[in-house]
C-alpha cells in the first residue's frame, strides 16, 4: 500500500512527511523509554528493595503522547482494527464504493465530534491557569496528556478526511478497476 502522503499535492506531503517522521520517532522512543524505566523499577524494587520516586507520574504523560500518536499512525496506514465483512461479501463493485463512502461520512462525523470535545477539555485545562490540574507529587499539569488525546484524534479524523477525499476523487469506476494504489 502507497502512503498517504504520496496522493497529496507535495505543498501538503512535505509537512505530513516531517509530521509523520516526527510521530514515528516519538512512538519508538517512548515506547523505549516505557520498557527501560520498567525494567529500571523491577531492578530498583525488586533487586535492590528501593523505589523510584513518582516514575508512573512522568511516564504515564509520556505514554499518553506515545499512544496517542501510534493511533493516529495507524489511522494513516489504516491499519485499525476492524470487523470488516460486509466489504468482504461486496468485493469491489459499486455498492462497496457507497458503503466505504458512508463509513467515511460517520467516522468524519465521529472524528469532528471527539476533536471538538477533546478541544473543550484542553481549553477548560488552559482557562483555569494557575489552577491547573497537576499530578500529585511532579505536579505534570493535566493539560500536557489532554492535549496528546487532542493531537492524537486531530490527527485521526485528518487522516480519515484525506481518505475520504481520495476515495470521492477515485470515485466508484476507479474503485471496481482496482487501481487506487498506483494512482492512475
Amino acid at each position: 500500500m502507497t502512503e498517504i502522503v504520496d496522493r497529496l499535492p507535495a505543498v501538503a506531503a512535505t509537512p505530513m512527511r516531517l509530521t509523520l517522521k516526527f510521530m514515528r520517532l516519538f512512538v519508538a522512543a517512548g515506547g523505549l523509554l516505557m520498557a527501560l524505566t520498567f525494567f529500571v523499577v523491577v531492578i530498583v524494587r525488586y533487586g535492590f528493595s528501593g523505589n523510584l520516586f513518582a516514575y508512573e507520574e512522568w511516564l504515564l504523560a509520556i505514554s499518553f503522547w506515545t499512544f496517542f500518536l501510534g493511533a493516529a499512525l495507524a489511522a494513516e496506514r489504516k491499519s485499525h482494527v476492524n470487523a470488516d465483512i460486509l466489504g468482504v461479501v461486496l468485493g469491489r463493485s459499486r455498492l462497496a464504493w457507497w458503503r466505504g463512502l458512508a463509513v467515511y461520512l460517520i467516522e468524519f462525523v465521529i472524528g469532528i465530534y471527539i476533536v471538538y470535545w477533546c478541544y473543550l477539555a484542553v481549553e477548560s485545562e488552559i482557562i483555569a491557569y494557575p489552577l491547573w490540574e497537576k499530578t500529585t507529587a511532579l505536579k505534570i499539569p493535566a493539560v500536557f496528556p489532554r492535549t496528546a488525546i487532542l493531537v492524537g484524534f486531530f490527527f485521526m479524523t485528518l487522516f480519515n478526511t484525506i481518505y475520504m477525499i481520495l476515495h470521492i476523487i477515485d470515485g466508484p469506476a476507479r474503485f471496481e478497476t482496482g487501481r487506487l494504489e498506483a494512482g492512475k
